[in-house]
């Protein structure tokens, strides 16, 4: 398959650089780490008032400019080369395509046009105790009560949880199992009964929270979809998201090559760069094709994501994400090597980019899970 950026595609491309460059370079990442939140939220409201990146994927219908999976990675992979600090993936990848997924007009109607200008931040609640994408793990129940529904149980890892204006929880019927009795609801994050806290996390650029709720009571309208029969479109909802998360990936081992290829120029030993040595050139070489894979792997998944026909989505997303994950993690880890012992020092790029690819692996999915699922695909 040969795949070219439109040059509309690339525009946005270039845009997205020019912008992270001035406002998301390694000493603003970690400003944004050590902050409250996570993130600067002045960078956050540029980003949804000037440059309209929350409502790339939303229909023009409900605020948004209508674009798709491919520019969608097209940004993402922009986003993981500067490490930026947002809420970019955990509202519009997470949760903003798991309302897209599930729910009906009035709902997107109801949520899609604040998010698309930038003025709610959503995060999707799935994963519980175990971190794990099988329905099975999902044990928070939301029991019928009059009229509504009373929601009970603890979510964690959710992605920048502790600031979201609004949540999108999976939840099953009691007594129910695997993916039937599953239902997806929409509800504010200030809600009686519901508390949250920041976890402790390696990868402070990417913040993450656990979701308490005790009891907490919503409306039949919260609802995302038919009741119990969420599971599909939460599992396509994560698959999209796992393709996303795979074109940052690829982005983020593209600086890591980057960053390691321009230290080994500079580094003089024993009267010369380092990069002159054969050692050194065999590690960037590895690189660069793990790099160019990863990209392959990540574009592929985008053009099925848009293009149902083009290939089947679920074996396309797993793909994706577990060579990408890999990948990118055996990037960084090679270039903190080529840098030696500042590699890991805060004041260098390397070590940041290595939590970010540790915290990757696990999300949506380990590598392991991803290859076994493809299998099973292929009847092996």
């Amino acid at each position: 398959m040969h795949f070219a950026f439109t040059d509309e595609q690339e525009e946005l491309r270039d845009s997205a650089r020019a912008f992270l460059a001035e406002h998301s370079s390694g000493d603003q990442v970690r400003q944004a780490m050590a902050s409250e939140l996570g993130y600067d939220p002045e960078v956050w409201k540029r980003i949804g008032s000037e440059l309209g990146w929350p409502c790339v994927i939303v229909p023009e219908a409900y605020g948004g400019i209508g674009l798709g999976a491919v520019e969608l990675v097209a940004l993402m992979e922009v986003m993981g080369e500067s490490l930026l600090c947002s809420p970019f993936f955990s509202t519009v990848c997470l949760a903003t395509q798991t309302i897209l997924q599930s729910g009906d007009d009035a709902q997107k109607a109801r949520y899609l046009p604040d998010i698309a200008e930038g003025q709610c931040r959503a995060a999707l609640a799935y994963a519980e105790a175990g971190g794990g994408r099988e329905p099975d793990e999902i044990s928070t129940t939301a029991t019928q009560d009059a009229g509504g529904y009373r929601l009970s149980g603890c979510k964690r890892f959710v992605v920048d949880g502790h600031s979201a204006d609004l949540l999108v929880v999976a939840a099953r019927a009691p007594g129910s199992s695997g993916e039937e009795g599953i239902s997806l609801f929409v509800l504010p994050a200030e809600i009686e009964g519901l508390s949250r806290r920041a976890l402790p996390t390696l990868d402070q650029s990417r913040r993450q929270a656990e979701i308490t709720l005790e009891d907490v009571r919503v409306d039949a309208d919260a609802r995302l979809g038919e009741e119990g029969a969420a599971w599909p479109a939460l599992q396509r909802s994560l698959d999209l998201a796992a393709i996303a998360l795979a074109a940052e990936q690829a982005g983020g081992a593209q600086r890591c090559l980057d960053l390691s290829v321009d230290y080994a120029k500079e580094r003089q030993q024993f009267g010369r760069p380092i990069g002159s040595f054969q050692a050194i050139k065999h590690k960037c070489a590895d690189m660069m094709v793990r790099v160019e894979s990863a990209r392959s792997a990540a574009y592929y998944a985008g053009c099925v994501a848009a293009e149902p026909e083009a290939g089947d989505l679920e074996r396309a997303a797993s793909l994706a994400k577990s060579y990408c994950s890999e990948a990118y993690f055996h990037c960084a880890g090679e270039s903190i090597q080529i840098h030696g012992g500042v590699g890991f020092t805060w004041e260098y790029d390397p070590h940041l980019h290595f939590k970010r690819a540790q915290w990757g692996k696990a999300c949506l999915g380990e590598a392991a899970w991803h290859r076994e699922r493809v299998a099973r695909k292929l009847g092996l």
